[in-house]
């Protein structure tokens, strides 16, 4: 999908690639220490807090600016809670979240509303996340205005200006979300983040709901306005060839603790913790010749409310020992920063 040039965007549009001209690539944008986010349940007459659901628990990573971080894991793993919790569209529970070295949850409120538009979030569903009594226009433009962040008299340019950049035309200003089809749909999420002019966009699934054919285009869209914009993605998925495809670190969730980080071909060459292998090899080979060897998880996922001891995984692990039932396993550093946290390696 070609992109507006970068002699044609609208000068505000230009920030983020001046800031990577500027600042090395290599510096680390936005950097998650501990963080936990816990969920009440309430009980009783009195809805007294009977136990706690623990979605995020123990969660710690860095993505360097202009860079793809993918995180995959089951349905339930507590990858969008984490997505959600960074942006600070749910409270944490405990942790840190630096985003360009400024703790977010240190803010103020006035602060934060000043941070919000560099950082954004693209949710899974087209259909649910866009207004279907706002024109296009103004669903995009909307938070431009209220940020104030281009001229009113220059407000109708500038969201024609983004709409090219996600591939839309000007016409579809004035048409309505239902009007369009799920990539359509999903291309006005893309310009609805692109116009308030962020550093980060948490991509929350944002293919999943689409045809094949679909994603394709919509990922080369967010890769080449990653190229022009110097763009920085936490980008959540459960395709783990999407994720191969598009992101330069991966990390593995299971039941709200990240077990596996590396960068892409590491993780993807080399797996070293059982639930990864598990997961990757599920991957479909496209080669009807090739047999996969499929390893087949037993159980269930425990509940979050009511994790096991140790290892949270070995439960289902083949490959569990002792320790694994008591104690919790640390993260070991592998070399070229691929970290697991398994005893198998102690």
């Amino acid at each position: 999908m070609n992109t507006a040039s970068k002699e044609t965007a609208y000068e505000p549009l230009k920030y983020n690639e001046d800031n990577v001209k500027n600042d090395s690539k290599d510096d680390v944008i936005l950097e998650v220490s501990h963080l936990k986010k816990y969920f009440p349940i309430k009980g009783g007459v009195f809805s007294k807090t009977a136990g706690q659901v623990k979605a995020v628990d123990d969660v710690s990573f860095s993505i360097k600016k202009g860079t793809t971080m993918g995180l995959v894991g089951e349905s339930g793993c507590g990858k969008s809670t984490t997505g959600r919790t960074l942006l600070r569209l749910i409270d944490k529970t405990d942790g840190e979240v630096r985003f360009g070295g400024t703790d977010i949850y240190a803010l103020s409120k006035k602060e934060m509303r000043a941070l919000r538009p560099k950082m954004q979030i693209i949710f899974q569903d087209p259909y649910s996340s866009l207004s279907p009594r706002l024109p296009v226009g103004e669903i995009i433009g909307e938070a431009v205005r209220e940020h104030k962040l281009v001229p009113k008299n220059e407000l109708d340019d500038y969201i024609t200006k983004i709409m090219a950049s996600c591939g839309l035309q000007s016409y579809h200003k004035d048409r309505y979300p239902h009007e369009f089809s799920g990539g359509q749909r999903q291309r006005i999420c893309i310009a609805r983040a692109l116009a308030l002019n962020p550093e980060f966009i948490v991509c929350d699934e944002p293919v999943s709901a689409l045809d094949v054919s679909i994603q394709a285009q919509i990922i080369n869209l967010l890769k080449d306005l990653q190229e022009e914009f110097g763009l920085t993605y936490l980008f959540i998925s459960h395709d783990l060839s999407v994720v191969e495809h598009i992101s330069d670190t991966v990390g593995v969730m299971y039941l709200g603790s990240i077990v596996e980080t590396g960068a892409t071909e590491d993780i993807f060459a080399n797996p070293l913790h059982p639930y990864t292998k598990a997961l990757f090899s599920a991957i479909p080979i496209p080669d009807p010749d090739t047999k996969g060897n499929r390893i087949i998880l037993e159980g269930s996922i425990p509940s979050p409310a009511n994790p096991p001891a140790g290892c949270k995984f070995h439960t289902r692990c083949k490959d569990c020992m002792e320790i694994c039932k008591t104690q919790e396993p640390v993260s070991k550093d592998m070399g070229n920063g691929h970290v697991v946290k398994c005893h198998l390696y102690d």
